[in-house]
């Protein structure tokens, strides 16, 4: 089980795509949305001027690391929060985590056969899914970098935490939870509803 991706939800997704690009060595994968009435992706090289100039419109930035993936969100929050958790499974703990969810009455919601999104009831969503030829390359690259703890900044911390645990079986020690290589941290001071991005440790 691992834990390779975070969706981010802020009002400054530019200041904070420059924070993964800059401060932390990110690499751009890609800014998708729309000119007009089209879908429109643009990779690295597009300055955000020239974009502006073109009237294109973001829908998300997703930038990646080692076996780490990131995508941040314009919404109206100026502290990024969390939207939802990716996570790949191997195939009977994707199964088990599934029945988890249906059986304590979670919304499931399946993404065209490509991956499943699970509420928790406790303000975010985890994005799960089952062996992926790519994620087993991103996981097997020999100088990967991966997350080893994920801070979240919380109005119940024990209760994110618990949620959390309960869908996908794992540790829970306190408001931490152990998930594969990378501990999830929920600490007090948060808000209600989606957790806010407190801090990142990469091994």
């Amino acid at each position: 089980m691992y834990l390779f991706h975070y969706h981010l939800v802020t009002s400054r997704v530019r200041e904070v795509e420059a924070r993964y690009i800059g401060k932390l060595g990110f690499d751009l994968v890609g800014r998708h949305g729309r000119i007009g009435e089209d879908l429109r992706s643009f990779e690295s090289g597009s300055s955000w001027a020239e974009l502006d100039r073109i009237g294109f419109k973001l829908r998300l930035s997703e930038l990646e690391l080692g076996a780490v993936n990131v995508v941040v969100q314009p919404g109206q929050w100026p502290l990024p929060r969390v939207d939802h958790l990716g996570l790949a499974l191997h195939e009977d703990e994707f199964e088990r985590a599934i029945g988890r969810a249906e059986e304590s009455g979670l919304r499931v919601q399946e993404h065209g056969g490509r991956r499943t999104f699970v509420s928790t009831n406790a303000g975010y969503r985890l994005e799960l899914h089952p062996p992926r030829d790519w994620i087993d390359e991103l996981m097997q690259e020999s100088d990967r970098l991966w997350l080893s703890e994920l801070h979240l900044k919380a109005d119940d911390p024990l209760g994110k935490a618990d949620a959390l645990a309960h869908v996908l079986d794992c540790e829970r020690i306190g408001p931490n939870v152990e998930i594969g290589e990378t501990v999830v941290r929920f600490t007090n001071g948060g808000p209600q509803g989606r957790p806010e991005l407190e801090a990142e440790m990469f091994g």
